[in-house]
């Protein structure tokens, strides 16, 4: 089977550049190695930079139906339950153009894969694991162990933070961080009647963070808790398991300590990324999310990142034409990629770092200084986040500020 791009891995990067390749008329095979397309965890979140990228793209409307709209993004302190500050969704709306929004990672992928096959330019195969790979120069074949052979014009390779394809060029390891992230979703008739799913809420405590936030129109509320591990500082080799979860957390505000409980116990998630690349291109073959710029969550811009790799991909390949497509060709598109997305997704790598340095900060005086700097600033200054949710679309004068510590 002959294609003119060949995507390696079913995720939300790969199914998405599938989709927006698609959209434009590019034929595509996708290989995923898994029987079914499904998605691990639970929640994600899409800022506006994203959003307003698919409805840019023409996919936000047959993907909106799952998502949910937050009011506000909170910061409290997770220790002693201060309300620090806020974010205000709706003025960042009118400042970027478009909404964040939070769904469930399977629900956005299930919508990815729909729209992709409703294109008729989208081939999606299961229970297909690459097994080799080969840039001939004027096409490329990818082997897998079913012993089929896929030729193409150019492999996509969207094969995650272990990818084998980033191995055999680089050959760097993940960059561990001896944090360890638990997940789970409670139903909404168990969510105590506090509980304000307007607010996406991020608790910053020493060494550890706890998120919530509502799915599913309210069904369900997405949780996740983050902590570094003792058992990973003193070099164990069985670290960050649920009972350093419990201890870790332990003495916490009484809804972060009551909402740990309610979370997956079966297994944490050791959080890691790599180390940004000066380029994703090699002759025939691209890398695109996780194995091109995987990263810390802290920002939440994961899964969206691998989104904005696909849109920009597909801008840049649509216009090639009918293959055979020239190496010239192919360098001229990669130049067009790399020049949208590698600057940009590498400043989301190193800045996700620092705002987890100071999300888990542990001394009382860091501590101190980080709660004060949240307290101070004003919700409406957009300095720090316009580099990240920009461009800029409406720069006129924003809400008038209201009071940080204002509670609803």
């Amino acid at each position: 089977m002959h294609s003119q791009v060949i995507i390696t891995g079913g995720g939300i990067g790969g199914i998405g550049a599938a989709l927006m390749l698609g959209r434009r008329g590019v034929q595509v095979t996708l290989l995923e190695r898994e029987p079914e397309l499904t998605e691990g965890g639970f929640g994600l979140q899409l800022g506006p930079n994203i959003t307003r990228m698919l409805k840019q793209e023409g996919v936000f409307d047959s993907i909106a139906g799952g998502m949910v709209f937050p009011k506000r993004l909170a910061f409290r302190n997770a220790t002693t339950g201060e309300f620090l500050n806020f974010l205000d969704c709706d003025d960042m709306e009118r400042r970027y153009g478009s909404r964040y929004a939070v769904m469930h990672r399977n629900d956005l992928l299930q919508a990815l894969a729909q729209g992709a096959r409703a294109t008729g330019n989208v081939t999606i195969l299961n229970s297909e694991k690459v097994v080799d790979f080969t840039d001939h120069g004027d096409h490329v074949s990818v082997a897998t162990d079913t012993g089929k052979t896929f030729t193409g014009e150019v492999l996509l390779a969207a094969d995650g933070i272990h990818s084998r394809v980033r191995r055999q060029w680089v050959g760097d390891a993940v960059v561990p961080t001896g944090y360890v992230a638990y997940r789970g979703t409670l139903p909404g008739d168990r969510v105590s009647a506090d509980f304000d799913f307007d607010d996406l809420t991020l608790w910053m405590g020493p060494g550890l963070h706890f998120i919530q936030y509502g799915l599913r129109d309210g069904q369900e509320l997405n949780q996740v808790a983050v902590f570094r591990s003792p058992g990973y500082l003193r070099g164990d080799e069985d670290w960050g398991g649920p009972d350093e979860l419990a201890e870790r957390f332990a003495g916490t505000f009484p809804p972060v300590e009551e909402g740990m409980r309610g979370l997956s116990m079966v297994r944490g998630w050791p959080m890691a990324d790599l180390e940004p690349l000066d380029s994703y291109t090699r002759g025939r073959i691209a890398l695109l999310g996780d194995a091109a710029h995987a990263t810390l969550q802290y920002l939440a811009q994961g899964a969206g990142q691998s989104l904005l790799d696909g849109a920009s991909l597909a801008r840049h390949l649509s216009v090639l034409g009918d293959a055979p497509w020239s190496p010239d060709a192919v360098a001229e598109a990669w130049a067009g990629y790399e020049a949208d997305r590698v600057e940009l997704a590498s400043r989301v790598q190193r800045t996700s770092r620092f705002w987890g340095e100071m999300w888990h900060v542990d001394t009382t005086g860091a501590i101190i200084v980080r709660d004060q700097l949240f307290r101070i600033t004003d919700q409406y200054d957009y300095k720090i986040v316009d580099w990240l949710y920009g461009p800029v679309v409406d720069e006129s004068a924003p809400m008038p500020l209201l009071a940080a510590t204002a509670e609803r």
